[in-house]
């Protein structure tokens, strides 16, 4: 159902939207999860490790899709808060004429690149063609990540957080089974594990659109919506590119961080790998769905020049994230040991303990920073919704090099814990930038007469004000 968020109590209408949207990408996260579960139960360690081994390459590729076509929802977004269904319309044909393209390049990319991108991570021998097998496989399926993810966007868009889920449902299961039947019955290995992902979310893709086309009017396009012109085509652009490399700068932070942690073995790698998925139940499923919402909230009030209102609905998302960290935390510690023991089955005490250990220290450190990771998500978000995406880009940035440096020194000072802190100080850089930005701004945007200050300009910024502006932490603006 289309939702309009630019009316209506703006908590409301915030946990309404986000909780299909949690929902949507818990199940996404099954995809993923189910594929290392298996593969650790069916196919052992090694086999676990090889598809742990993958997440940054993975995150590389499918992180700069799921970027770039959330730019593209962005500007349907604004215009259907500003009420123009012809532009909406417009806005999709753009948007599925550049994810043709889109597929086409990262296709002939992601294939081509995959066994250089395992060489330079030093990805262990004994691991390294399984690792090919299953990223490969995935490679293979962009177009299917493609789509699903522009539907998805730009229903929500809309303000539909419902029905994208209501398809994730139906591959998440469809996942299941067939990774049980390529990888159990058709002996197809860890690359079965891949393919069973790509038949389903291709499934989902094409579910969304035919029920999308049938069920709202305003997306039933015509051959005049395709016709766009190049200005209106980087208008698109414009806004997706710089977050889809803000997601792919993430990317290469973690190729950091894997291939240092590739020198501690594969036993350290597959627990690394088991509970980074657990932690991903929080982080990519429940903040980043805040992240979704602040996004969806913020354009279409931009769209509607409701500045004020994009204030309270991004503070009142930044309330939600506490909680919601203060949550994650007591997941963590309460329901980390027993997930940790799913990923892996007839292996030997010893082995098992130190498995868990490792395991429940990444969990531990990552988990007690969920805050500075809410507030990524829900400042980052808010400004590409404002169509401020360089900003955020400037942000991935800052990312990668709190999360190198601290990879790199201190894993050199303390060791494995030492590289599990990389992402919380990733996320704290990443704060700083994004606040010192997003508070002013808003504040411009909220004064009439400031207004026409609001693309800010760098050179323009006063060092202060923005220091100051960071003492209102988080949702205290």
């Amino acid at each position: 159902m289309i939702k309009d968020l630019t009316v209506g109590k703006p908590m409301k209408r915030i946990i309404a939207f986000t909780i299909p949207v949690v929902i949507g990408n818990i199940f996404q996260q099954l995809y993923s999860i189910i594929d290392t579960l298996i593969v650790g139960r069916t196919l052992g360690l090694d086999a676990l490790a090889a598809v742990g081994a993958t997440g940054a390459i993975s995150f590389l590729i499918i992180g700069f899709i799921q970027g770039i076509t959330a730019g593209f929802a962005v500007i349907t977004a604004k215009y259907f808060g500003a009420h123009d269904e012809a532009m909406v319309r417009k806005s999709v044909g753009a948007s599925m004429l550049l994810a043709v393209a889109v597929t086409v390049v990262m296709t002939a990319v992601a294939v081509l690149t995959a066994m250089p991108l395992l060489k330079l991570m030093a990805t262990p021998d004994n691991i390294m063609i399984g690792a090919y097998q299953y990223i490969v496989a995935i490679f293979y399926g962009i177009f299917a990540t493609v789509f699903y993810n522009l539907f998805s966007n730009i229903l929500r868009a809309l303000g539909d957080s419902r029905t994208p889920l209501i398809f994730l449902l139906v591959a998440t299961l469809i996942n299941i089974v067939l990774d049980y039947v390529f990888i159990v019955y058709c002996n197809m290995g860890v690359a079965g594990a891949g393919w069973a992902t790509v038949v389903a979310q291709a499934v989902s893709a094409l579910l969304c659109l035919v029920y999308s086309l049938k069920k709202f009017e305003i997306l039933r396009l015509k051959k005049s919506d395709f016709v766009v012109t190049l200005r209106f085509m980087w208008e698109h652009v414009r806004v997706g590119l710089p977050m889809a490399f803000q997601f792919s700068i993430t990317a290469i932070g973690m190729m950091v961080v894997q291939s240092v942690l590739n020198g501690y073995g594969s036993l350290t790698v597959a627990a690394y790998t088991a509970a980074s998925k657990i932690d991903s139940l929080i982080g990519q499923t429940v903040l980043m769905a805040l992240g979704v919402t602040s996004a969806t909230f913020a354009a279409q009030n931009y769209g509607a020049k409701q500045y004020d209102r994009i204030r309270q609905g991004i503070r009142d998302c930044m309330k939600l994230g506490v909680m919601l960290s203060v949550f994650g935390l007591a997941f963590v510690i309460l329901a980390g040991k027993p997930l940790m023991r799913l990923f892996v089955e007839n292996v030997d005490p010893a082995l098992m303990a130190e498995v868990e250990e490792l395991g429940m220290t990444y969990l531990i450190l990552n988990a007690a920073f969920y805050i500075l990771l809410a507030a990524v998500f829900v400042y980052r978000n808010a400004l590409q919704g404002m169509e401020r995406s360089a900003i955020t880009m400037l942000a991935g940035v800052a990312e990668l090099a709190m999360r190198s440096a601290s990879t790199i020194l201190l894993g050199a000072i303390w060791g494995y814990a030492g590289i599990c802190v990389a992402s919380p100080m990733a996320w704290l850089g990443a704060d700083i930038l994004l606040l010192a930005v997003y508070l002013p701004l808003i504040r411009r945007l909220m004064h009439p007469n400031r207004r026409r200050m609001a693309r800010v300009d760098v050179s323009d910024w006063q060092f202060r004000e923005r220091m100051s502006a960071l003492s209102h932490a988080f949702f205290l603006h």
